[in-house]
């Protein structure tokens, strides 16, 4: 296997929302390689997200839109029962107004990374799946698909001609089928930064990770995610680039 000496580093950003701010985007920003940035339907704003790409922008950050369930009040978090009209068009608008924004800055929206209750669906969904890849190609066919490693929506995806991003998570805990557990479960994400660090380490090196009941399940990603809500996301992904630095790895897109 060739020794990895770089890897791309995510974060969920721009999820503030008016007087309420969420997260550290500005210091977080200094050391990931990809922003994907909320679109107001979950979090954000539309000042939000302006000074969230401004602010990736001047640092030479990848940006992503990261679109969701329009379900502010639960974070985007709480599974809705979407039609496929109804959640293309939603889409269609976020990773529209993602795509403007970033073209306003200067820069070129990469990709969609969808958040939440809707990302963990898409995962087997066909219906919702579809309504992704189809809202996707309709704003921009060069975008390409983040989602979760392993998952069939890549697949799906790349039958369409869409290209991907498979992605891993160093601060969530996994299931033995490849998925993530759910939230409602204890332990499911993870706040000790030296643990959410030897996770990502051991997705990047080894290409794998470690179930709560013990084992392991292979993951074979691109990137990896530290969520920017999690009240440790600084410290988490400080300690993430460090551990990377001493394995001779350095953070990029």
């Amino acid at each position: 296997m060739t020794a990895i000496t770089r890897f791309d580093l995510n974060a969920d950003l721009g999820e503030s929302f008016g007087a309420y701010s969420v997260g550290n985007d500005e210091e977080v920003l200094r050391l990931v390689s990809s922003a994907n940035v909320a679109c107001g339907f979950h979090a954000g704003d539309p000042s939000v997200m302006m000074r969230t790409i401004e602010a990736a922008a001047q640092r030479g950050i990848r940006v992503g839109a990261h679109p969701g369930y329009r379900d502010l009040a639960g974070f985007g978090r709480r599974a809705i029962a979407y039609s496929y009209e109804e959640l293309k068009a939603d889409l269609i608008y976020q990773i529209s107004a993602a795509w403007g924004m970033a073209q306003a800055v200067g820069v070129t929206l990469s990709y969609v990374k969808p958040h939440g209750a809707l990302y963990n669906t898409m995962v087997r969904d066909r219906v919702q799946a579809t309504a992704v890849i189809d809202a996707i190609l309709a704003v921009d066919p060069g975008l390409k698909l983040m989602a979760l490693a392993g998952a069939p929506v890549l697949e799906w995806a790349r039958a369409e001609g869409l290209g991907t991003i498979a992605e891993a998570f160093a601060d969530r805990a996994y299931l033995p089928d490849g998925t993530l557990a759910p939230r409602s479960q204890p332990g499911a994400v993870l706040y000790d930064p030296e643990a959410v660090a030897a996770q990502a380490l051991s997705i990047v090196r080894s290409q794998s990770v470690g179930l709560f009941a013990g084992g392991s399940i292979e993951v074979s990603a691109q990137s990896l995610c530290v969520h920017g809500d999690n009240p440790e996301a600084l410290a988490n992904v400080a300690a993430i680039v460090a551990l990377f630095a001493e394995n001779g790895i350095a953070v990029g897109a």
